[in-house]
């Protein structure tokens, strides 16, 4: 079955969405799963082990770094390279390809991880030089995400996406939990001086292994198509096929009725793109910005000051925080894993808006209990557990939103614009509610003032979740076991009165929702 023929003058019509989405599960889809999935563990490893080891750091047998300038540079300074990232490696996963760019990102992350850990002397040189190689670690995460999720979305049949992205996206936690265990069993033992470079090396030694695991993966063949390429997306899907084939599966017939038709073009830069989301996709813009934004403060507001609230607030010892951590991580992870089917069933709108509500409510009441006193660093990890099962699923259908609500040409562009704004809101979180913790102690008279000072802020945090499940059953687009060119057409489609490419008298067009 070809992959595509000639059109005349209105370009290409091609099967390959219909091809990809009616196939089954394959050994096929559970490595590309394992081999590309693995961007989230890595980011939830580096994250985590980065701080737990910065208190190591500010040893005076280590570097002697001061608390402000280590937390600067293995969180601040990783951070801004994971925005830089998303956006340059997002642009050039639509110009490039996916496969060429995940092998790239993992590259770049690798290059960053090891030369962090060879950060040797002391002074302002090294720590330019840790500034630099955090960066440079930070710069091939973020790239990840927009190489990965474009690949995942792209090779997965439609009946599994909601699935399979809201699972591979919540493995983040996975990493969390993984940086837990060795933290206990391993950096706690070594000597002061060397255990955090050990630390830093975990996650490019997990890398190096994906590494060889990806270089067997294909090409998109989604994306190939748009490009024009056709002898390569015929080889590249046709590869597929072959696997489920000798996998045991079965190949339905193709509804030929799911062709579509489409001009290859160029691909264009972030001004257009932005043109082209607002114009075009005013209210999924303001959607996928509402869920991303919304999720990033509440995590990165509670997960970078949880040390701060065990050890200030309840008096929890250092060394015992990555207990809590585990349990925390393990609520996190359990719920895109437990509910993630039910976003390709019940629904996207129902699921991601409930799960958003769900959360924002539980946090509210957790947040009273808190207020009246009722809780200990037990109780108030119970409490987070819970409301972070749903959290995590609504966060990881974020991305899933983001990644598939748009056309195939920006895909990858578009999940690095929605991250980045993601990233730069949520980096106020940290820093707001580490101004309402304070200097607070068990032991300080200012106590009491910086609990309800907390107490507010997490009443803020509710709100911020009860508005994104509102905006989201307000806006939610109802994707479900839909192809994605059902979904969000090609811009370059053939008779496609939106389409970015193919309206060359450049009359206005109606924006779509």
């Amino acid at each position: 079955m070809a992959v595509q023929e000639a059109t005349g003058s209105r370009g290409i019509r091609s099967l390959v969405p219909a091809r990809i989405d009616r196939l089954g599960w394959s050994r096929f889809h559970t490595r590309m799963v394992v081999a590309l999935g693995v961007a989230w563990i890595l980011d939830g490893l580096e994250v985590s082990i980065a701080s737990t080891v910065t208190s190591y750091m500010t040893e005076p047998s280590a570097l002697n770094m001061s608390n402000a300038s280590v937390a600067f540079s293995v969180g601040t300074i990783y951070l801004l390279g994971e925005v830089f990232g998303a956006l340059v490696f997002g642009n050039l996963s639509d110009r490039w390809g996916r496969r060429n760019l995940f092998m790239i990102t993992l590259g770049v992350y690798l290059l960053g991880g090891g030369l962090s850990a060879l950060t040797f002397g002391r002074g302002e040189g090294w720590v330019v030089y840790l500034n630099i190689t955090r960066f440079i670690a930070g710069m091939g995460i973020g790239g990840e995400y927009a190489a990965i999720n474009s690949a995942i979305d792209e090779l997965i049949p439609a009946r599994y996406r909601g699935r399979i992205d809201i699972a591979v996206n919540g493995t983040y936690w996975a990493g969390a939990f993984l940086s837990s265990v060795l933290t206990i069993a391993v950096i706690k033992h070594l000597n002061v001086s060397y255990s955090w470079r050990i630390g830093f090396l975990f996650g490019p030694v997990l890398g190096l292994v994906i590494l060889f695991v990806r270089r067997n993966l294909p090409e998109s063949p989604r994306w190939l198509v748009m490009r024009g390429r056709v002898e390569e997306a015929e080889e590249a899907i046709s590869r597929i096929e072959r696997e489920v084939e000798q996998s045991g599966g079965t190949l339905a017939p193709v509804d030929e009725s799911k062709a579509i038709e489409i001009l290859p073009a160029d691909s264009m830069g972030y001004w257009t793109l932005t043109k082209t989301l607002f114009r075009r996709y005013p209210s999924r813009s303001v959607l996928g910005a509402s869920l991303m934004i919304t999720q990033s403060f509440l995590y990165n507001a509670i997960f970078f000051t949880y040390s701060l609230v065990l050890t200030k607030i309840y008096g929890v010892a250092n060394g015992n925080t990555a207990y809590y951590f585990m349990a925390f991580a393990i609520g996190n992870l359990a719920g895109p894993l437990l509910l993630g089917r039910l976003f390709d069933t019940v629904g996207r709108r129902v699921m991601i808006s409930g799960t958003y509500l769900i959360a924002g409510v539980a946090l509210a009441g957790s947040a009273l209990l808190f207020h009246a006193g009722l809780l200990s660093a037990l109780t108030q990890t119970i409490c987070w557990c819970v409301i972070f099962f749903f959290a995590s699923a609504g966060a990881s259908a974020a991305y899933l939103t983001v990644s598939e609500i748009f056309p195939v040409e920006v895909r990858a562009k578009a999940i690095a614009v929605f991250f980045a704004i993601a990233q730069c809101f949520g980096s106020f979180g940290p820093w707001f509610y580490g101004k309402l913790i304070g200097n607070a102690s068990t032991q300080s008279s200012s106590y009491l003032e910086h609990h309800s000072k907390l107490f507010i802020g997490y009443l803020i945090g509710a709100a911020v979740m009860l508005a994104g499940g509102l905006i989201e059953a307000w806006l939610g687009v109802d994707a479900e076991q839909r192809s994605l060119e059902d979904i969000a057409a090609p811009l370059t489609s053939v008779g496609e009165p939106t389409g970015l490419f193919s309206n060359p008298t450049g009359a206005p067009r109606p924006p779509a929702a």
